[in-house]
């Protein structure tokens, strides 16, 4: 049975449009400029098209991609399911991009924002319903990545979390934490999950994917099984 969204509860995804040359560039560096966007494409648009599924999620509260550039929303549009908003990104760091999504979310009566980024194909539904019960009892719910930072955040307020993180590196979270430690916020944890922005990750991805199907489960990957697939060789 599919999962109410909380009638005043917000899942937004941050999406950057897959621009070859500028879309994953540490992939493009062992794969090619190409295939790379097209990993990178094929990972939003099949956590877009799970997160539109009614197997997952039933209709209710509200769905909305950030998406960055600004420039990018004819794009965006003609591929994003129509049970979404779409709304571009402010410029900024991470952090100012975050910020100013909860902070609008919230002035638009929202009670309860979960942020999730589209690096993360192997994130367990599971986790994302977690969040939005957490937030019945936790101010903040985090998932930690495997990298140092984190693949989802979700408030009922805004923390002042945002300022002060060294973005791009294995800091993210602790900085994070600290923030947290000088509030009287209360924080809930979900499970760690790897997200997938290097060579290595697109490898271990590859082997998860392999595994999964070998275990007789339909990854529901199709884009990103189908990219990954040529990208990474079998031996």
């Amino acid at each position: 049975m599919a999962w109410p969204l909380p009638e005043k509860g917000v899942l937004g995804i941050f999406g950057r449009q897959p621009v070859a040359g500028k879309a994953k560039t540490r992939l493009a560096a062992a794969i090619g400029p190409d295939l790379a966007a097209e990993v990178h494409e094929s990972m939003l648009l099949d956590l877009l098209e799970l997160w539109d599924s009614e197997r997952i999620l039933a209709r209710g509260g509200r769905r909305v991609v950030g998406y960055a550039p600004p420039e990018a929303g004819p794009w965006f549009q003609a591929r994003v399911p129509s049970s979404f908003v779409l709304q571009p990104q402010v410029e900024g760091d991470l952090g100012q991009r975050m910020q100013a999504f909860f902070a609008g979310e919230f002035q638009n009566g929202a009670e309860q924002v979960v942020l999730v980024g589209a690096d993360c194909p192997a994130l367990d539904p599971v986790h994302v319903i977690s969040a939005f019960i957490w937030l019945k009892v936790r101010d903040v719910v985090i998932g930690p990545s495997t990298d140092g930072g984190y693949y989802l955040l979700g408030c009922r307020k805004l923390p002042p979390i945002f300022e002060g993180i060294d973005w791009n590196t294995n800091d993210v979270l602790a900085q994070t934490i600290d923030r947290l430690s000088h509030t009287s916020l209360e924080l809930a944890m979900l499970p760690p999950c790897y997200e997938v922005d290097t060579p290595g990750d697109l490898r271990t991805l590859s082997g998860h994917l392999r595994a999964l199907r070998r275990a007789g489960l339909n990854p529901g990957l199709p884009r990103t099984e189908s990219a990954v697939e040529r990208a990474v060789p079998r031996h």
